[in-house]
């Protein structure tokens, strides 16, 4: 129910993807009524693999966490996660209140151990034509060198797991390369992710600036939320800037339409590499269930991705790798009972619809 624009965007995303995609099964959550209408109208309203989970209530973009946590016990977004805890679901997806999302999820999924702060990671395009995975990405605006290394663990595993890459290079954003460089912050993250490089723990680049993100300098980039929030929204918008420019330009008279008919091709391959939909779906690294948010501003197309990162996550056993990962490069991490097996053979996906 979350996101600018609710069931009439992730309805239709939920149905493409299992359209698409044979083993997956996804239950929607939300209010009944709405949920079934919608299946109706798309005259998926009997999909064998499409589940609804009935939800009365709904956390709203501006609601206060407390309003979240303590008084909308049956919302969609909470309901969702809870699938995820009682095991009815592999991996929850929603484009709601990011704060909300995050609060109710530490809530009821709890920490992995050894973790203090989840974080947001998603990928970025490069100019390798392959992701850049960057954390955290709004989750923790203020974080000390514990969290930054944290991050940097969980990233490793993540990365290590989704794209088979065993041993993942690590950037540390950096206003420069330079070890001088930077806030105290940075310093002593770097310091922490030197010490690992040197024993074969954390295959650590080094810092790194801006421009490396998108020049896939690094396959993983490190910062605390505030930075990578502020990176992440300008990075979007400058995607959507360059599509605007272009169309526009390409539009004034006959000689610049002529071009851009000839060039059609070309155009419409850069168009979808930095279509920044292709990239939605941030995982919530940290905690005893996956949980992937969505922009709420994505459209069907958008929401897909979203859906497609939570199955891949699942599929690939991520969190039982990082849950691993942690418990091998942190020793004082202790493993108790409660933390998650893996995933089972038949991928179950809940989303908030």
């Amino acid at each position: 129910m979350g996101g600018d624009h609710g069931p009439s965007v992730t309805v239709p995303a939920a149905i493409a993807f299992v359209n698409r995609e044979p083993n997956a099964e996804l239950i929607l959550v939300g209010r009944e009524d709405v949920l079934r209408a919608e299946l109706h109208r798309h005259k998926a309203a009997d999909h064998p693999r499409l589940h609804v989970v009935g939800a009365t209530e709904v956390v709203e973009m501006d609601d206060p966490l407390e309003v979240a946590l303590r008084r909308k016990k049956d919302s969609s977004m909470r309901v969702a996660i809870d699938q995820v805890k009682q095991g009815a679901a592999a991996a929850c997806v929603s484009a709601g209140n990011t704060a909300a999302l995050m609060a109710v999820s530490r809530y009821l999924l709890k920490t992995l151990p050894g973790v203090d702060r989840p974080a947001i990671c998603t990928i970025l395009p490069n100019q390798k034509d392959g992701p850049t995975y960057m954390l955290d990405l709004g989750a923790n605006v203020d974080c000390e060198p514990a969290h930054l290394h944290q991050f940097a663990l969980m990233g490793s595993a993540l990365v290590s797991a989704v794209e088979g890459h065993p041993n993942p290079t690590i950037g540390l954003l950096n206003v420069g390369a330079e070890d001088i460089k930077g806030n105290e912050l940075v310093k002593q993250t770097a310091l922490l992710l030197h010490a690992d490089h040197a024993k074969g723990v954390l295959n650590f680049y080094g810092n790194v600036e801006g421009n490396d993100i998108f020049e896939g300098t690094t396959d993983i980039v490190v910062c605390d939320g505030f930075v990578g929030n502020v990176t992440l929204k300008s990075a979007e918008g400058l995607g959507r800037l360059i599509k605007g420019v272009l169309r526009a330009e390409l539009s004034k008279g006959w000689v610049n339409m002529l071009g851009a008919w000839i060039a059609r091709r070309a155009l419409k391959q850069i168009s979808h590499r930095l279509n920044p939909s292709r990239y939605n779906g941030a995982s919530l690294l940290g905690l005893r269930g996956l949980v992937f948010k969505s922009h709420g501003g994505e459209d069907a197309y958008g929401f897909e991705w979203a859906i497609r990162r939570a199955y891949d996550a699942a599929r690939h056993d991520v969190l039982a790798r990082i849950e691993k990962s942690i418990a091998e490069l942190m020793p004082q991490a202790v493993i108790t009972s409660e933390s998650p097996s893996g995933t089972t053979p038949d991928i179950h996906i809940t989303k908030t619809a």
